[in-house]
């Protein structure tokens, strides 16, 4: 009987992670995405380090009807260019659940459903993986999913109520304290 590695990954939240939140509003045109620059080393290292690298993000601006599912599909092109021309890297995948919060869906976070399609479907070890995130539902998605976690985030975020295995100011803090 042969036996298949398993993979590793990091998930990503969008919002707040790779690109700048909107606060009140939402990300719904490319002119919109704005990519943090903390994130590119931080993703480029995982890459070159062969981790996977998951978006898992929760849209429910599509679900208010504030915009398509095209308009979202625009952005992640968009964004998916932008890492490849400036990391030469892009998302192995993108999960995103377009439900309101009041759907209470499995695959709204803080509920583990967009991780655990994508361990599925691409073999991966969530004993051995990652998610970083800005907002305790990133986190605690993660913890059901049996993940790592990091909080990017300031000093404002109640952290400690959540308990994330790491927290961070931002992802240029977390490159230079983690050894991955």
């Amino acid at each position: 009987m042969k036996l298949i590695a398993r993979n590793k990954a990091f998930f990503f939240d969008r919002d707040g992670v790779v690109n700048y939140r909107i606060v009140g509003n939402y990300v719904r045109t490319y002119e919109e995405m704005i990519i943090i620059p903390d994130f590119l080393p931080f993703f480029k290292l995982i890459k070159q380090k062969d981790y996977l690298a998951i978006l898992v993000t929760n849209q429910q601006g599509i679900g208010k009807g504030l915009m398509t599912l095209e308009d979202f599909h625009k952005v992640s092109i968009h964004m998916q260019m932008y890492l490849k021309r400036t990391t030469g890297y892009v998302f192995d995948d993108i999960f995103f659940c377009p439900e309101l919060k009041s759907s209470n869906s499995p695959n709204r976070k803080p509920e583990p459903g967009m991780l655990l399609q994508a361990a599925s479907k691409w073999n991966i070890d969530m004993g051995n993986s990652w998610i970083v995130g800005d907002k305790d539902t990133d986190i605690i998605a993660g913890k059901k999913a049996g993940v790592k976690s990091i909080l990017i985030g300031n000093l404002f975020n109640n952290h400690e109520l959540i308990n994330p295995d790491y927290f961070f100011l931002n992802l240029q803090k977390a490159l230079e304290e983690l050894e991955l």
